[in-house]
């Protein structure tokens, strides 16, 4: 399992802990099954983002805090350099890294999401979350399914969508895919 899922997994159960949280009173406060909680808190399961957005807002922290360890300190502005945003690769084929972490009482996760491509037979991951989503294509092609619904997405493209709605998204033409993704 990835070193950073370990990671994330390690904080969410300092968290839990920090709360004076049993693992069953946690899952519970998250709606999520005991069994899979238990699966995040040690690192064998991945979080998706909905997931970590969800147990951010419930329990009235910085999703920045449960995915990089880092604590937000700028209230006016953030200045995020090119390719020095805090990074976590969730996904074996995913690649997050913040571009607005640093910015206290943030109203949106925005990352620079680097898709890499993986074999026709991988299943696709499927996400969903309360709010609302943009993602903008910088370099590459994606299928990007949203409710069972296919789009083609080339360098240029954007979209904005009800994030409630199961979607998932993979590379094309065996190249990888960078874009921009913002999480209301």
């Amino acid at each position: 399992m990835n070193i950073d899922i370990k990671e994330i997994g390690q904080r969410l159960k300092g968290l839990r802990e920090a709360l004076d949280m049993t693992q069953e009173e946690f899952a519970a406060s998250c709606s999520i099954p005991l069994n899979e909680y238990i699966e995040y808190e040690t690192g064998d399961k991945d979080l998706t983002i909905s997931v970590l957005k969800g147990i951010a807002d419930i329990h009235n922290v910085d999703m920045s805090v449960l995915m990089f360890a880092d604590e937000p300190r700028m209230n006016s502005y953030f200045l995020t350099r090119k390719g020095k945003g805090l990074a976590v690769n969730r996904v074996e084929v995913y690649n997050y890294q913040t571009l607005a972490g640093g910015f206290n009482n943030r109203k949106a996760e925005i990352f620079e999401v680097t898709v890499e491509p993986k074999a026709d037979d991988v299943e696709m991951h499927y996400s969903s979350h309360n709010g609302q989503e943009f993602n903008m294509v910088l370099e590459g092609r994606m299928l990007l399914q949203i409710n069972g619904k296919d789009l083609i997405m080339e360098e240029g493209d954007s979209i904005y969508f009800d994030s409630s709605l199961p979607h998932g998204m993979k590379a094309l033409d065996g190249e990888k895919v960078r874009m921009i993704v913002v999480v209301l």
